[in-house]
């Protein structure tokens, strides 16, 4: 027992740890997300495969139970399915292991839970808030994820915003240069910025779900079984009365 106790607070220290590192140049972007919009999850799922899978891995999540969750048609699915995949496959990444590791000198990771690590807000603004930095191998930095190792993928589509530093004083009374905004792109993407920011926030509905599926079946159930606990409630109510009905008042238990 207290060898869980010792775990478990280590555990929510490290957490802390964790939260407390993860401190954005800007504030994080909030979007509301609507997981039963199935024609949203479905757009998401195009743009993860067009945009992610390339170097990335799902591979906690099968094409047929996508199919069955988004209630998707054969030419759906098909459009989704690689070349020689079949429906009972996992979303694997197209880029071998080793040629990423070559590439990038790290296997990209499994996105499958990047969503319950990271939260919808984070990932959304992780995937607009690249901004160009020279200095950097892909030639961009990422405002949320200092030093990523990725590209922007959503480069043409969106542009490449620019940075907005301010003069930050130091406690020895040196002096450093800090992110504090972006700017919009010099050259602007070929989306207007509303079309592409919907993309972006279906890629990042499908990456909830993606997550965890079974979120469809509850929120599914999740009224029947509230409206089975009130017609419960109610029937006990009635049934709790009718125990009671001829036992005299003062018998009655207090």
């Amino acid at each position: 027992m207290m060898k869980s106790v010792f775990f478990l607070v280590i555990g929510l220290l490290a957490s802390l740890g964790a939260h407390a590192a993860d401190n954005p140049a800007i504030p994080l972007k909030h979007i509301s997300l609507d997981l039963s919009d199935k024609a949203a999850l479905y757009r998401g799922a195009q743009t993860f495969q067009a945009m992610c899978e390339t170097c990335h891995n799902a591979d906690n999540l099968r094409y047929e139970r996508l199919a069955q969750d988004l209630s998707l048609s054969k030419t759906q699915l098909d459009q989704l399915l690689p070349p020689g995949a079949k429906p009972g496959d996992v979303m694997h990444g197209f880029m071998p292991a080793e040629y990423a590791q070559q590439v990038f000198g790290v296997v990209p990771p499994d996105l499958t839970l990047i969503a319950r690590v990271k939260g919808a807000d984070w990932l959304y603004t992780y995937l607009t808030s690249f901004y160009a930095d020279p200095a950097k191998r892909w030639g961009v930095n990422n405002a949320v994820f200092p030093g990523v190792g990725m590209p922007n993928v959503f480069a043409a589509e969106q542009g490449v915003q620019e940075p907005i530093f301010t003069t930050v004083k130091l406690p020895d009374g040196t002096t450093e240069q800090r992110l504090s905004g972006l700017k919009a792109p010099t050259i602007p993407g070929n989306m207007p910025p509303a079309e592409f920011e919907q993309q972006v926030r279906d890629l990042v509905a499908f990456m909830v779900y993606m997550a965890e599926p079974a979120r469809m079946q509850r929120m599914h159930y999740g009224p029947y079984v509230l409206a089975f606990l009130l017609l419960f409630t109610v029937l006990m109510y009635f049934v709790k009365k009718e125990y009671w009905r001829d036992v005299p008042k003062g018998n009655k238990a207090t």
